[in-house]
């Protein structure tokens, strides 16, 4: 059986460049992620005062990510 695993990659304060083509906002609030051009996923931190860091960046697709949805439980 084969196993897929997507890599994550962490960054420091400095997030890399990402043309965002989708944004979606958790149901907490508290985290934005966003779809990109380049075809990485970003997570980033939303603070009660509205500030945004950045989180971790997940890659793996091979287009764009034009779409983004969460799953019901």
């Amino acid at each position: 059986m084969k196993v897929s695993v997507q890599a994550v990659a962490v960054w420091g304060k400095i997030a890399p460049s990402h043309s965002i083509t989708a944004i979606m906002i958790t149901d907490d609030q508290q985290t934005i992620v966003t779809g990109s051009q380049e075809g990485q996923i970003c997570l980033w931190n939303l603070s009660s005062d509205l500030k945004i860091s950045s989180k971790e960046i997940l890659f793996g697709h091979t287009a764009s990510v034009t779409c983004l949805a969460k799953a019901r439980e």
